[in-house]
């Protein structure tokens, strides 16, 4: 039975995800070796793994889809920050609220809370 997922995303400066993912998102890092650093919290989560097309609504497909407690709160934070946001906040048929932003390394990040 699979217990855990982990992405495992190439980038060049370690350190340039800290204000993103730590900063921004509240994070904990929960491992730095240096070559390799583990954002994340000690919540249970489910494991999933998702494949597609597309993103939705003609959008990219995003490298992470990271859901929230508060998804119009992280908007203004990712706005204020600086952030290029790529796909604007948007209530979706599907029923989410949920916006794309570039994190520090270039990726295509989902941001979401479902509604």
């Amino acid at each position: 039975m699979v217990k855990r997922i982990v992405a495992n995303i190439k980038a060049e400066n370690l350190s340039e995800g800290d204000h993103f993912y730590h900063g921004i998102l509240g994070l904990e890092t929960l491992m730095d070796h240096g070559w390799i650093k583990t954002f994340g919290n000690h919540k249970e989560a489910k494991v999933q793994v998702s494949f597609a097309t597309e993103g939705g609504s003609g959008t990219e497909v995003p490298l992470l889809s990271i859901e929230v407690d508060n998804v119009d709160e992280l908007y203004r934070e990712v706005q204020k920050a600086g952030f290029e946001i790529i796909y604007g906040i948007t209530d979706e048929e599907w029923g989410v609220r949920r916006f794309f932003v570039k994190d520090p390394f270039g990726n295509v990040v989902n941001i979401l809370s479902h509604q």
